[in-house]
């Protein structure tokens, strides 16, 4: 019986030695879409008076959590009953990761000329500030459902063909990691400024450490966001590109040559942008037999 039960634990150690290992390279398969989710995230949950930042910040998480026990069984199911649908899903998602990444480049060079109008004014009611929380809420968990979806689904291709106990461990462990993550260095960052104002407040008005670090997390904000949008941008191509040379055939020795962060920007880049003029054609064409 004593050795039949430190067999379990031997079994049991070594299956969590093996999660351990599969959810890091799991993690480092999410990254680029958790450096846009961190970036989208940032931009939504900023631009609130301060004292509503991290209620806001809180309900998206919230969000966040459920998006995430409603993808998991689904893709389980998946897995289990037709592994060959993950690849299919996990193709589409790239094709959307690189449309995305493509869209933004594109508005970039050529913006559509609109101005951004401050969401919340001074003078608003508590009634209509929480109307457009409510709103903003809801368009933040609505990206991330689409978000998690490739994140779960990418962490599972990477483990297609393990037991299914270990591919819920594994998967479940990164979506959990994914979420805790990204909107606690969310949570950070939108308290950035006010960090600093408290620095400035300390230093009374003098000059030193204080204001001089107080100043620059206030300056410093803005461009953080602007930075992990950039990097958002480069990593959303670069996981696109990736999905496509290992899940499709075809592109597997294409630009073998090259090195592989560049091959994979390039094929995401030049995929992004056909599925973009696809796209834009379709809906032309849309408006034009509507009229």
């Amino acid at each position: 019986m004593a050795s039949g039960f430190f067999a379990l634990l031997d079994d049991i150690a070594a299956l969590m030695d093996d999660v351990v290992v599969m959810t890091k390279v799991s993690t480092k398969k999410t990254a680029g879409i958790l450096g846009d989710d961190l970036a989208v995230n940032a931009e939504k949950a900023s631009g609130f008076v301060s004292s509503r930042e991290l209620p806001v910040l809180w309900a998206i998480t919230k969000g966040s959590f459920l998006n995430k026990l409603i993808i998991l069984p689904f893709a389980f199911l998946l897995s289990a009953f037709l592994p060959w649908a993950v690849k299919v899903v996990l193709v589409l998602g790239g094709l959307y990761l690189a449309f995305e990444g493509a869209e933004k480049i594109f508005e970039y060079f050529f913006p559509h000329g609109h101005q951004t109008k401050a969401e919340i004014k001074q003078n608003l009611s508590k009634e209509e500030i929480l109307t457009l929380e409510k709103k903003k809420v809801k368009s933040a968990i609505v990206t991330d459902f689409i978000l998690s979806v490739e994140i779960v689904i990418i962490a599972l291709g990477t483990v297609i063909g393990k037991p299914i106990l270990f591919q819920i461990l594994v998967v479940s462990i990164v979506a959990i990691i994914a979420t805790v993550g990204v909107y606690g260095i969310v949570a950070l960052i939108v308290r950035m400024d006010d960090f600093g104002v408290k620095l400035i407040t300390m230093s009374n008005g003098k000059k030193g450490a204080l204001n001089f670090i107080g100043k620059l997390l206030v300056k410093a904000l803005p461009w953080v966001i602007k930075s992990l949008s950039v990097i958002g941008t480069i990593a959303l191509l670069l996981v696109a590109g990736g999905i496509f040379i290992h899940n499709i055939e075809y592109l597997h020795h294409f630009l073998e040559s090259w090195p592989g962060f560049i091959r994979d920007f390039v094929i995401g880049l030049a995929i992004g942008l056909l599925t973009l003029l696809v796209f834009n054609g379709g809906k032309k064409l849309f408006m034009l037999i509507r009229k």
